[in-house]
């Protein structure tokens, strides 16, 4: 039936007609709860035209409604409304691969990423035992994010009816395939019409048996044929003599269709296309990985002189520069110099356009080269997007983007080379390299890094402040690999796997500056908690054939090693003289693999980061500190000053004066020393009279409780506890009380509050109160979810948090008090950070993209009013763990910026152990 613009069903409104289809009519809509657009599919009244099949179609289509996948278009919803039945889709804007295929054949690599993005699709509908019955270019959608498989089980109507016989097929099929073989069930009915599409049925379907998984594997087959050579695999002048094909001939070979069509996808293809199912893959996951595997791009002829084999190599880098890369790839392919030597190769390689990478910071992670040299996983992004996972396979010219993979950081490879595994979303995940489901492992609100075992086995370590952890690949229950001594160490990080997958290496390290007779290299054994001391290091290292990896002064020095003690045997040499250092994190932006490969990025230790004041445009007008170790900062309430927490690995509280006028105390390239505590000082904020400075301290280390301070601004009298955070009686877990924010009341603090590793809430308390009861300030989503950073508005009515309880970082806004009257979204795609103009009629956020965006905002009524946010500019090289501040007049913006960090290429190193040679 057509529908009127406007028509409600439910709480969908109709926008607009979209299309007309035998299974009824597809329209626009928008989710009137949810403010988002949705397709709403009114269906044909012969699908649910007795109770019995009204009651099939709605249990089918609950089975459906799972099918949460990035490749899968989703089933919201199914309703009923004055005799019209309904679907709710995800509604999807792009294009049809059959659309598609109107202008040509598509490229090899995007044959080859789709493929492997609706294979992943279908297997996890296999996995749950639904089948699709119906794949064809009509039915995958390309958009932006990648392939969408459409019409899971949106069953098209045939002539017969279910007193026809037909009460056993799936209602929600695509194509209504028989489960009878008998000639009245038969798709070949009605003089040689076919019920479905039949150029991608399966010989079983036509035959009029029963399709499983196997028969999806064939219809895909045909639709890669036709996405690799713009040809139907099967054709016939009739529907009869198409299905005759399918029976009894073969395709033709897509190489004498396509000469450029790599044998392997050809292989891949014609395995779908047999005709008996027992002889197809045996799971979309198979094909997936298959496809996965195969080089799209044409490889060099020559071969050298001593047969060497071939690397698939020589196309990456010739695309990379031209003639003098060309030749170096030639030299690379074989290995040598032709007369059986290795040559040392050394090669830039440079992130495609529009993709920046993010390799240093607590949010990010260095370029990872696989054990077998032959691919490399990064984190990175395009615009305004999210940080993401990608590889990139030495034989290919662009990185593939590994889906889901949102807010990655610190990734690192399967023995096998197979997989990836990562950080997001404060879990410990992983990843086939080709694509597909992300599986959660374990807990890791705040990682610092890990490693896979060749006995399957990962080490990581969840918080930035705990020992090691270990957990089987598969998952299951964590166990402690390392045990802290927390007098001399605060953090065990960067573990790195020795080949008998029991041995391994870590960095233990004080946040306090700590002992630093303790602070270094150790080697351990998941057998055993105890371990040794190698050396003293500022990094986490990695050992290859041989020899130890590790970070000195500004180099990166390798040094043979005995993997079996855990012994330095031999001299040090510098492999690369000059390589970018993350002191904020303890870690060297390098990985080298066993295949004599070796990665990393040029750069100097102890570079810092750098202040400056950029307008609303993002142009740079001023720089009003010299470069240093900044952690947090807060411009004061009049925009004269600046409270900053800067140094490393102990920081303090410094006070920046516009005015330049008298200071008192210690002084540091124009800034004022405020706070003298035994422990890190950090995130410091005003009172709203702009006369006092709050901030919290770690007294023993980060791995102590954390407590409030409050100290005068002009520097005088001494700082004074505020609260006191304890640890719970008889536990080790960490009790922190920090980012303090007084409210416009002068009365009121509020602070964030963590226990261990369980996140962050938010607390208020009294000021002053001689036994201060904290009370809880906000209630997220899920016990899960964590409250990343907030600001108060100036008037204290309301309060901009960032908070992942919508499965990833978003800002929203309650009131304050917050007296559950609701909370309202402000970023659309991904925010933290939140600040505000100083007649907090403006809000601004950090983008997951790395982009400063304002947002209009009137709160003066109990409902606040909410405009579109705008993206000012982008914040390029921010640090790790400081974005910005706002100047009270919105004008202004103060930036934390590292200087050249993600502009720095990844550089190749091929045949690193030629550099050890006559040094």
């Amino acid at each position: 039936m057509s529908l009127e613009v406007g028509t409600k069903l439910g709480p969908y409104e109709v926008i607009t007609p979209l299309g007309v289809g035998g299974m009824g009519e597809v329209f626009r809509a928008r989710d009137t709860r949810l403010d988002r657009t949705v397709a709403i599919k009114v269906l044909n009244s012969a699908l649910v035209a007795t109770p019995d099949l009204k009651a099939r179609f709605e249990r089918e289509a609950r089975a459906i409604s799972s099918l949460s996948h990035p490749h899968i278009c989703a089933l919201f919803d199914v309703g009923a409304q004055d005799g019209v039945e309904y679907l709710v889709l995800e509604y999807l804007q792009g294009e049809t691969i059959a659309e598609r295929l109107q202008k040509g054949p598509l490229s090899l690599e995007q044959v080859v990423t789709i493929g492997c993005e609706v294979a992943d699709a279908l297997d996890k509908a296999h996995r749950q035992g639904i089948v699709h019955r119906d794949i064809k270019p009509g039915n995958i959608m390309l958009t932006k994010t990648g392939a969408k498989l459409m019409d899971f089980g949106l069953a098209k109507p045939a002539a017969q009816s279910a007193a026809a016989g037909m009460a056993s097929a799936p209602l929600l099929s695509a194509a209504m395939t028989m489960t009878s073989p008998s000639p009245q069930h038969s798709p070949l009915t009605q003089h040689g019409s076919l019920v479905g599409t039949v150029q991608y049925m399966s010989p079983e379907q036509i035959q009029g048996s029963e399709a499983d998984a196997r028969s999806d594997i064939f219809a895909f087959g045909a639709v890669l044929y036709e996405m690799a050579t713009g040809k139907r695999a099967f054709e016939g002048k009739s529907q009869l003599s198409v299905a005759t094909a399918i029976l009894e001939k073969d395709p033709e070979p897509m190489q004498s269709v396509r000469p450029s069509v790599p044998e392997q996808l050809d292989h891949i293809v014609a395995s779908c296309l047999e005709k008996d199912p027992e002889k197809r893959f045996a799971s979309a996951h198979d094909l997936k990985l298959e496809l996965g595997w195969v080089v799209t791009k044409p490889r060099a002829e020559a071969q050298s002189n001593n047969g060497r084999r071939w690397m698939p190599m020589v196309v990456g880098l010739a695309a990379l520069a031209l003639l003098l890369l060309l030749a170096l790839g030639w030299v690379w392919m074989h290995r040598g110099d032709g007369a059986g030597n290795s040559v040392l190769i050394r090669a830039v390689i440079p992130m495609p356009d529009k993709l920046t990478l993010d390799a240093t910071g607590d949010t990010a992670g260095p370029a990872v080269i696989s054990p077998n040299g032959e691919s490399i996983a990064f984190v990175a992004h395009t615009g305004t997007g999210p940080r993401e996972l990608y590889v990139q396979r030495l034989s290919w010219t662009e990185p593939q983007r590994l889906e889901g993979t949102d807010d990655a950081a610190f990734p690192f490879w399967s023995p096998d080379s197979r997989s990836v595994a990562f950080f997001a979303h404060s879990k410990l995940n992983k990843i086939s390299a080709t694509g597909g489901p992300v599986i959660a492992i374990a807990d890791a609100p705040s990682a610092r890094g890990g490693a896979w075992g060749s006995k399957d086995i990962l080490l990581f370590e969840p918080d930035f402040q705990s020992a090691l952890l270990q957990v089987s690949a598969s998952g299951g229950p964590v166990k402690p690999a390392t045990i802290m001594d927390s007098t001399k160490d605060t953090t065990h990080r960067w573990p790195s796997f020795l080949p008998d997958g029991d041995h391994f290496l870590f960095l233990a390290a004080n946040h306090n500056g700590g002992n630093l007779t303790t602070s270094g290299l150790y080697w351990a054994s998941l057998s055993s908690t105890e371990s040794h001391m190698i050396m003293h290091s500022d990094s986490g290292a990695e050992y290859a054939d041989g020899y130890l990896f590790y970070h000195s002064q500004r180099a990166l020095i390798a040094q043979p090693f005995d993997a079996s003690s855990g012994k330095l045997t031999g001299e040090p040499t510098v492999i690369v003289d000059k390589v970018a250092h993350d002191g904020g994190t303890w870690h060297t932006v390098f990985s080298v693999s066993g295949n004599g490969e070796l990665v990393f990025q040029g750069g100097a230790t102890g570079e810092g980061s750098e202040l400056v004041w950029v307008d609303r445009s993002g142009k740079e007008v001023g720089r009003p500190a010299e470069r240093g170790t900044y952690v947090s900062m807060r411009i004061s309430p009049d925009g004269k000053q600046m409270a900053i927490a800067q140094g490393d690995p102990k920081s303090d509280i410094w006070l920046l004066n516009g005015t330049r006028g008298e200071t008192r105390g210690e002084t540091r390239g124009g800034a004022t020393r405020l706070t003298f505590d035994a422990g890190p000082a950090d995130a410091p904020s005003w009172s709203p009279d702009g006369k006092l400075v709050f901030y919290n301290v770690w007294p023993a280390g980060l791995s102590s409780s954390a407590n409030i301070y409050v100290r005068h601004a002009d520097g005088s009298g001494a700082s004074k506890l505020v609260l006191q955070e304890e640890n719970e009686p008889g536990k080790s877990v960490r009790a922190a009380a920090t980012a303090p924010e007084m409210l416009a009341d002068g009365k009121t603090i509020l602070y964030l509050r963590t226990i261990g590793s369980a996140g962050h809430t938010l607390y208020a308390f009294e000021y002053g109160a001689e036994n201060p009861k904290p009370v809880r300030v906000i209630e997220l989503a899920t016990p899960q979810a964590n409250i990343m950073d907030y600001r108060p508005s100036p008037d204290g009515r309301w309060i901009a948090y960032s908070s992942n309880e919508s499965g990833q970082l978003e800002v929203f806004v309650v009131p304050y008090p917050n007296t559950g009257a609701g909370k309202w979204q402000v970023s659309t795609a991904g925010g933290r950070a939140p600040a505000w103009r100083a007649d907090s009629k403006e809000l601004f956020f950090f983008s997951t993209g790395g982009g400063l965006n304002a947002v209009p905002f009137d709160g003066t009524s109990g409902q606040p009013q909410i405009g579109t946010p705008q993206e000012l500019f982008k914040i390029p090289n921010t640090a790790f763990n400081i974005f910005y501040d706002a100047s009270p007049d919105g004008k202004r913006f103060l930036v934390d910026r590292v200087p050249g960090q993600v502009s720095t290429p990844v550089t190749l190193l091929v045949n690193w152990k030629e550099a050890l040679k006559g040094k």
